[in-house]
Formats: structure tokens, C-alpha cells, sequence
């Protein structure tokens, strides 16, 4: 009977340690839990405070920009990469206060680094191309550009893109590493550009006379400008007709309306003066036996 006693004591001794431990056990998972959600919940916190106080920071730094008139070319890089930084600066707070070591964090970022680098090389000559891009300005927000295959209008110069609108409205994103390395045709870097017609007319007109109405065409149209003076000669004796040149120059804005506008003016002239417009003619010779 004393042994069972005894072994009963023992038994009971047992449980009682072993729910002693586990009420321990109990009570670092609930600190745990209250410390981790703590951690959550300011990170949360710094999360939702930080993201509205990025969007401000970015308006505030348009606003500045464009009050101080800044070259919207430069307005869209800097509004760019100061977001990009804010987010950056936004994710190590978060980190931290979720009780990562940003000691540790940002050193082991750093190890990284190097092999980050080697895989978005790309990008990185891309960044670096958009600084020479604002160093030298070949283009600027605002211009038409002609670039790797593309025609567009510059409505954005990024970090890593230089962003064109073509002129059916599609939006092209060029890699601004190519932008700057590559040819880039601008169309808008000079006040003044030349306009060129070729216009064909029968043989046998009077070549004299043809001229004489071209110029008078461009006599009369304002937007032409009288310095450099017009040229207008015959420019070569194609196959099927005398072709006549004329070369003008204009403001860089007027260049498509003038250049449109001029060749209906010059088909109309030809017409009231009776200068035939050549077709293609070819002669056939019969051999008969």
C-alpha cells in the first residue's frame, strides 16, 4: 500500500511540474504574440502614415518644381527618382519596425548589392544614360524625336525610360541607355527648318514659266520666310517628266501646315496656268515581220 502511495505522490509531482511548464510555455507565447503584434501593428502603422506622407512629399515637390519653373524635362526625372528613394527609405522603416536589425538589413543589402548590380546592369546603364541625357539635353520634354525605328513627342524622361507619344496616340518606352548612345533626330532643337517640293511637269512646258508660278505660290504665303530666300530651279529630267525643286524655309512650327498647305496651292496654280502634271508614259515599238 506504501508503495502505491508513494508512486502516486510521484505521479502527481509530475503532472504538477509538467503543468508548470507548460503554463510557462503558455506565457512566453502570449508575450510573444503581444510583443509580435506589437511590432505589427506599428509597422502597419508606419506603413500607412508613411505612404501618405511620400504622396505628399511628391506633390509638395511638383508643386516646387513648377513654381519655380523648373524644365519640365528635369520636373519628371527628379519627381522619379525622389519617389523611388522616399519608397526605399518607406520599406527599411517598415523592416525595423517589425524588429529586423536594419544593421543587419542593410548589410546584408549591401552584399547583395554586387550581385543586384550584375543582374540589372541594364538598368543601371540606363540610369546613367538618363543623367547624360539631362547633362547634355539632345532632347527635351516637348520635342519630336525621331529614335531607334520611332517618331514620338517627349512627354516624359525617367530614371530608366525616355516616354514617347507617337502620332497615332501609342506611347513608346525607350531605354534611355540607347537614348544615349544611340541617333536621336531632333526635329524641334532649331527655330528654323527648310521645306522641299518636288514637282513634275510635262515636256515641253515652258520650264520658265513653271518656276515663275512656284514662286509666286510662295510669294504669297507669309510663313515662308524671305531669309534664307527661296530656290527654285529644275532639278532633274526624269523619265516621264522635268522635275522642278523648291526649298524654302519656315518657322519649326509651321513646317507641316506649310508643307501641306503649299502642295494644294501649286496643284491649284498649275491648273488656272494650263502647266500639264506628267503621267507615266512608256513607248512600245511593233516589230511586224
Amino acid at each position: 500500500m506504501l508503495f502505491l502511495l508513494n508512486a502516486a505522490k510521484t505521479a502527481s509531482d509530475a503532472l504538477s511540474v509538467d503543468a508548470l511548464k507548460i503554463e510557462k510555455l503558455i506565457d512566453k507565447l502570449i508575450d510573444l504574440s503581444i510583443t509580435a503584434g506589437k511590432h505589427i501593428l506599428m509597422a502597419v502603422v508606419i506603413f500607412v502614415v508613411g505612404r501618405f506622407i511620400v504622396t505628399l512629399l511628391n506633390r509638395l515637390l511638383a508643386r516646387m518644381l513648377e513654381r519655380r519653373k523648373v524644365d519640365p524635362t528635369i520636373q519628371t526625372f527628379l519627381k522619379s527618382l525622389v519617389n523611388i528613394l522616399l519608397m526605399l527609405l518607406l520599406v527599411v522603416s517598415v523592416i525595423g519596425a517589425l524588429g529586423v536589425n536594419t544593421t543587419s538589413f542593410a548589410a546584408l543589402l549591401a552584399s547583395a548589392g554586387v550581385a543586384i548590380g550584375m543582374a540589372l546592369s541594364g538598368q543601371l546603364q540606363n540610369l546613367a544614360g538618363g543623367l547624360i541625357v539631362l547633362l547634355f539635353r539632345p532632347y527635351k520634354v516637348g520635342d519630336w524625336i525621331e529614335a531607334q525605328g520611332v517618331q514620338g513627342k517627349v512627354t516624359a524622361i525617367q530614371i530608366f525610360h525616355t516616354i514617347l507619344t507617337m502620332v497615332d496616340n501609342k506611347v513608346v518606352y525607350v531605354p534611355n541607355g540607347v537614348m544615349s548612345s544611340g541617333v536621336v533626330v531632333n526635329y524641334n532643337r532649331n527655330d528654323t527648318r527648310r521645306v522641299e517640293w518636288v514637282v513634275g511637269i510635262d515636256y515641253g512646258e515652258d520650264t520658265v514659266r513653271a518656276e515663275a508660278v512656284v514662286r509666286e505660290v510662295i510669294a504669297a504665303d507669309k510663313r515662308i520666310l524671305a531669309d534664307p530666300a527661296p530656290y527654285v530651279a529644275v532639278q532633274a529630267l526624269d523619265a516621264s517628266s522635268v522635275n522642278l525643286v523648291a526649298r524654302v524655309w519656315v518657322k519649326t512650327p509651321d513646317y507641316w501646315d506649310v508643307s501641306y498647305d503649299t502642295n494644294r496651292r501649286i496643284y491649284d496654280a498649275f491648273n488656272r496656268a494650263g502647266i500639264n502634271f506628267p503621267f507615266p508614259q512608256q513607248t512600245i515599238h511593233v516589230v511586224k515581220d
